[in-house]
């Protein structure tokens, strides 16, 4: 379709100059066109000379005399609709017919008539004028429109506001934001503008924090949307839905933001691995009750917790972000919207039976996204031919297969490219392994899988790149997953292959080619909760081609258990997040 459109674009001037005043924008109205090769239809957006809103769909192929004449009767309609309002047209019923149906034409922004048989993808071109009767309209096709915008429920002072933005035809990044607050009744009236609301002065950016003299006050934002080519779009605007409320002050993670102020140098990479406690499992009675009753309510509520969780994963300026027990539409809604403001692009693998899953963030001006890899370890097990010897192996062992396949445990790969030198590649893997604690033989085979597929991602369809592997493994250092992935094999006869008794006995010598080292040690802990505490999460890195430039400090004890244990109003996770910068060999 498109091949025969550009061939219509010569006939443009076929009809020859327009008739009266040349086109001009000054004064004119806008006739906005929305016009998407995917699409069949184009949509012409205007308000007409006698005040009516119209939204007109045509075929794209179809000519434009077609499109001009279905607008020309619709005018005519809207014209005897005003007449019959005005006595002077009922009386004077030859005048109200003569003027019943308008001329309705097209122009070039040249002030060139468009040719009638030109279809409608070629000839409502960005700058065009359409006429109709004595109106004129400026065409302006494709603009940048605002189709989202929304604000967090939950607003804290000292907590950066991440607004979500969707816009069409426009980015972000082109957009002009402003953010206002609600008028106190001793602000006066002074300074025009909207009696209701006050530009705030350090409001011109996308994300905005306000500060503790907001408490009690709501937010109001503005985003006209732009493409960076000077074109702009209607400004949008939204309201909070409840006033800015006080932040808790101190939290577990402003020290270590002393560490973090600024992005690694282009030839480091600094890490994060974090579960951030889904809500499907924080908002439970169990979790209420028996395993968080020392943490408030109210700091159980998500939108409090995501308050924390954006201003803490923010101030790390990390190049590479893997998150566990990511709500779906916590990742839509608000992790994603927040950390692509401060340059990150997510990825999102979800548990289909936990509504939670795996995401993975990386800086887009230092990497981008070369491929993807995800795999569901149970279905990987039955139907990819590298896990043939290892599923022939557990069939006998039909008790340990059974559950290993009910498992949703999910295995996040992503194959990065450096921005800045494109020969330098990284597989980027996240996982969150079975939770039980007598679970240390599924968790085996669990990570037996899923360091095979790494093996066929990192060594055989991108060959000998680097593996930084994150996760919540729930794993101690004692463990056989933790002596599996860092020794490289794991003996039949380990203890852990009879975690959950003789019943589910299980048996396999298990070895994998990667040499494997946990960046930030064996911390103390990483899971901290009031009935349990221990080192459960890490972030493997190949240590033949990585090494670590420095270990971000984790919380000090008695920061952890200022509250007594986490979650707390001061911590948003039971976890403590795991941070350190590598660089290449």
């Amino acid at each position: 379709m498109w091949q025969r459109l550009r061939a219509a674009f010569g006939r443009l001037r076929a009809g020859g100059p327009a008739p009266g005043p040349g086109p001009g924008p000054a004064g004119m109205e806008r006739a906005v066109v929305r016009c998407v090769p995917a699409e069949p239809k184009l949509s012409v957006r205007l308000v007409l000379p006698d005040g009516s809103a119209r939204h007109m769909q045509r075929d794209q192929e179809e000519p434009l005399g077609r499109a001009l004449a279905r607008l020309a009767a619709t005018a005519a309609k809207g014209r005897a609709k005003a007449a019959k309002k005005s006595k002077k047209a009922r009386a004077e019923p030859g005048e109200e017919a003569a003027a019943a149906v308008p001329a309705v034409r097209l122009f070039t922004r040249d002030g060139m008539a468009v040719a009638e048989e030109v279809p409608n993808a070629a000839a409502w071109q960005d700058g065009a004028v359409l006429q109709v009767g004595e109106a004129r309209y400026r065409v302006e096709r494709n603009p940048p429109a605002v189709t989202e915008l929304r604000l967090p429920r939950s607003l804290l002072a000292g907590f950066p506001v991440c607004p979500k933005v969707n816009a069409e035809f426009a980015a972000p990044g082109h957009c002009v934001f402003r953010w206002y607050r609600q008028r106190r009744p001793a602000d006066g009236e002074g300074g025009g503008g909207d009696a209701a609301w006050v530009e705030e002065a350090e409001g011109t950016e996308r994300v905005f924090t306000p500060g503790n003299a907001l408490v009690g006050l709501r937010l109001k934002l503005r985003c006209t949307p732009g493409d960076g080519e000077q074109r702009y779009g209607q400004p949008c605007e939204v309201e909070s839905s409840g006033p800015v409320e006080a932040g808790p002050g101190a939290c577990t993670f402003d020290s270590r933001h002393l560490y973090t102020r600024k992005v690694c140098g282009h030839g480091s990479v600094r890490a994060v691995s974090y579960n951030i406690l889904a809500d499907t499992y924080a908002q439970t009675e169990f979790s209420r009750t028996v395993l968080y009753p020392y943490c408030a309510p109210y700091a159980l509520e998500i939108d409090y917790r995501q308050n924390l969780l954006k201003k803490e994963l923010a101030g790390y300026s990390a190049d590479l972000i893997c998150l566990q027990e990511v709500d779906k539409s916590v990742f839509v809604d608000s992790l994603a919207p927040a950390l692509d403001a401060f340059g990150l692009e997510g990825l999102f693998k979800i548990k289909e039976k936990q509504h939670e899953g795996l995401a993975t963030f990386y800086r887009r001006d230092k990497f981008s996204l070369l491929s993807q890899h995800d795999v569901v370890f149970s279905e990987a097990l039955l139907s990819d031919p590298l896990h043939k010897e290892l599923c022939d192996k557990l069939a006998e062992y039909p008790a340990v297969r059974e559950k290993v396949l009910q498992r949703s445990s999910v295995l996040q790969v992503s194959v990065l490219q450096s921005a800045t030198d494109p020969s330098r590649k990284i597989c980027v893997a996240n996982t969150h392994l079975y939770w039980h604690p007598k679970g240390g033989n599924i968790r085996l085979i669990q990570i037996a899988v899923a360091l095979s597929h790494l093996k066929h991602v990192a060594c055989d369809l991108h060959p000998s790149i680097p593996v930084i592997f994150c996760g919540d493994f729930n794993s101690t250092p004692s463990s056989g997953t933790y002596s599996f992935i860092s020794s490289g094999g794991i003996a039949e006869d380990h203890e852990d292959w009879v975690s959950n008794g003789e019943e589910e006995r299980c048996n396999m010598l298990l070895t994998h080619p990667f040499k494997l080292q946990s960046a930030c040690g064996e911390p103390a802990y990483t899971n901290y909760v009031g009935g349990f505490h221990g080192c459960l999460d890490y972030i493997f890195i190949d240590k033949t081609a990585l090494e670590v430039e420095q270990v971000i400090p984790l919380p000090s004890h008695e920061e952890v258990t200022t509250h007594q244990a986490l979650p707390s109003v001061s911590h948003p996770s039971d976890h403590i997040a795991l941070i350190c910068d590598l660089k290449w060999k």
